[in-house]
């Protein structure tokens, strides 16, 4: 479950998680983890880390590795990040060489709308953000495309 890559429809350097911890298909949740680094794109020098506001790709990217996980796919499929409610965070940004944990619990899915809540832990296991995603995910990703040219 660490190779995040082969899990998520991005190239590098744009993967901003770094491993799934946890994946549970019974309870519709997944864990995953970020350590910050001055290699990761929207790294900020100025701040020596992240802003709060990227927790948001944080999250989406661990519920990707769950749609990946749950349906037990070979290649990884796109969504689209519909909307974020409410995302409420108690930083003003991530810290070089801090780890974070991202948990994602599907709340809602029809099979192609789908909603999750969200949080993100700092390394003492508080909570330090939190928010709903709305994301779209059809099943064959290329004819949708296709039809909006």
């Amino acid at each position: 479950m660490n190779n995040i890559s082969k899990m998520l429809p991005h190239d590098y350097p744009m993967v901003l998680i770094d491993k799934v911890t946890e994946f549970d298909s019974e309870n519709h949740y997944v864990v995953s983890s970020t350590t910050i680094k001055e290699s990761m794109p929207f790294f900020d020098k100025t701040i020596n880390g992240m802003s709060s506001v990227v927790g948001i790709e944080f999250m989406a990217q661990t519920i990707g590795c769950y749609s990946y996980l749950k349906r037990k796919e070979i290649k990884p499929r796109m969504g689209f990040l519909l909307g974020t409610r409410m995302y409420n965070n108690s930083i003003e940004f991530f810290e070089n060489g801090k780890t974070y944990t991202i948990k994602a619990e599907e709340v809602y899915n029809d099979n192609k709308l789908c909603a999750f809540g969200c949080q993100i832990f700092d390394e003492n296991q508080e909570e330090i953000a939190c928010a709903t995603i709305n994301a779209y995910q059809p099943e064959n990703i290329e004819e949708y495309l296709n039809k909006n040219e």
